[in-house]
């Protein structure tokens, strides 16, 4: 647990730095080319693809693939036909009759054995598990998790679909640093997880998709605070604030896209390879997204120049530490504590970036940017909280909290002016029937009382019980 957690802030860092380093090439350095930044650091997913020469489960399940495809059952093998709770000696005799009467009626001729093939393994552990009971199942979660993994033509369609999308979200996040500041393009970039919120209340995977009161005021409060710290960033002549504003929540509602798409694609993370899938994204990009380059060239956004030699440098570092390493340092981490710590961990790049910004940058921010992270960072927060556990509903669960306290304290009030009125009546009729009943006064003061309290309590645990009250 603790390694995950140093693991999962190590990750942190790398993002906040390969962020910095990112704007410090477009800006410093006067590389502003955001498309072939991303195009490189992209394509160096590839680099996973290394698993099919140095993972051997990777090395099986494409020859187990090779096999399958070639042939799906094993050969086969004929049994003569056996009828249940026959003898074997009497099977023979059966079969003849049968035969002897299906020809003198004309029907159809049945052969005397079966043909009989074997499952391949995959299918065969499938059929075993859905027989078992669920405790017997659960012992053998191991081989749960086998059952239903996607193959390597599965991951590699789904990667071909999500490669488009994931490019251009890194596309727009690399727009948004080359017009602003590191700190103010991670708050907006946070939004995702608002804007997946809503993408998974319209395109619901599942039913605890469903759109609730406290995501409702998540949302208006990450709302809130994306309105001011984009109205801080217009106050630096110096950058495009309104486009780099455009460019981060582009990429925010980009990157909510993939995660609801890929949801709906993928129902449990366990079944997805995500570092095969990782690498065949960028496969996928070297091989189809270079046409790009001449696009952008021929239309003036970007100009097609080779970066110098240090330039070179420093972005394959940042490609092969902040894109490749990172990715799986963040995925070690999250499986050595929880996908929850995980998510969360992604909300310290905020108040890192802004400390990054103010000592390496010397960048000094409004107040309206200050008024404006908080809000963004707790609803990031709160919205992790609120996508973990499912069907949890606290400002739902609060509002009938004190529904029920106000109803409770209304009819308290009302049950006592109730009572103070059926006292009296109490009163007035024990009093009336003691005169009726005896025609002598009571002597005992304290005998008096008690009888008259007695009598009260009788009225009002009948007005009590009563359906009227």
């Amino acid at each position: 647990m603790a390694l995950g957690v140093v693991i999962l802030l190590l990750v942190d860092v790398i993002w906040v730095v390969s962020s910095e380093l990112t704007s410090y090439i477009f800006k410093r350095q006067e590389y502003n080319k955001p498309f072939f930044s991303t195009f490189t650091k992209t394509s160096m997913f590839v680099l996973y693809l290394l698993g099919f020469l140095l993972w051997r489960p990777w090395r099986q399940q494409c020859t187990g693939t090779l096999k399958r495809r070639h042939s799906a059952f094993s050969e086969p093998l004929y049994v003569p036909v056996k009828f249940q709770d026959v003898p074997a000696e009497h099977s023979q005799f059966l079969i003849g009759d049968y035969e002897s009467s299906a020809s003198k009626k004309h029907r159809v001729r049945f052969s005397n054995v079966m043909e009989v093939r074997q499952l391949p393994s995959t299918q065969a552990l499938e059929a075993k598990l859905s027989r078992m009971s669920y405790p017997a199942a659960k012992d053998h979660e191991a081989m749960l998790r086998t059952v239903g993994k996607l193959t390597i033509t599965d991951v590699a369609k789904i990667s071909f679909f999500f490669c488009f999308v994931w490019f251009l979200a890194n596309l727009s996040y690399q727009e948004a640093l080359s017009d602003m500041q590191v700190a103010i393009v991670n708050i907006l970039s946070s939004t995702s997880g608002l804007f997946t919120l809503i993408l998974a209340a319209i395109f619901p995977s599942s039913s605890s998709d469903r759109f609730t009161l406290s995501k409702l005021l998540v949302v208006a409060l990450s709302m809130g605070g994306v309105t001011l710290v984009s109205f801080s960033s217009m106050d630096n002549p110096d950058e495009k604030g309104f486009i780099g504003s455009l460019w981060s929540l582009a990429g925010a509602i980009l990157y909510a896209v993939y995660i609801v798409m890929i949801k709906r694609r993928v129902d449990r993370e366990d079944k997805l390879d995500i570092p095969m899938f990782f690498g065949f994204v960028g496969l996928f990009n070297l091989l189809l997204l270079w046409p790009g380059f001449l696009l952008l060239h021929y239309t003036g956004f970007e100009a097609f120049e080779l970066p110098s030699q240090l330039v070179w440098t420093y972005i394959l570092i940042n490609g092969l530490i902040g894109t490749v390493l990172s990715e799986f340092l963040w995925l070690w981490g999250c499986f050595l504590t929880s996908s929850l710590i995980g998510t969360l961990s992604l909300s310290l790049t905020i108040p890192l970036s802004i400390l990054a910004d103010i000592y390496m940058q010397k960048v000094r921010f409004s107040w309206l940017f200050f008024a404006g992270a908080v809000p963004v960072f707790l609803s990031f927060i709160i919205a992790t909280m609120l996508c973990h556990y499912n069907n949890w509903d606290p400002v739902l669960v609060g509002l009938r909290r004190v529904y029920a306290f106000i109803c409770r304290k209304h009819r308290i009030q009302r049950c006592a002016v109730c009572f103070d009125g059926c006292e009296m009546n109490a009163f007035h009729m024990a009093i009336s029937c003691m005169a009726i009943c005896t025609n002598r006064p009571f002597p005992d003061g304290v005998r008096i009382t008690k009888v008259l309290q007695r009598s009260v309590l009788r009225v009002n645990l009948n007005v009590t019980w009563s359906p009227r009250g």
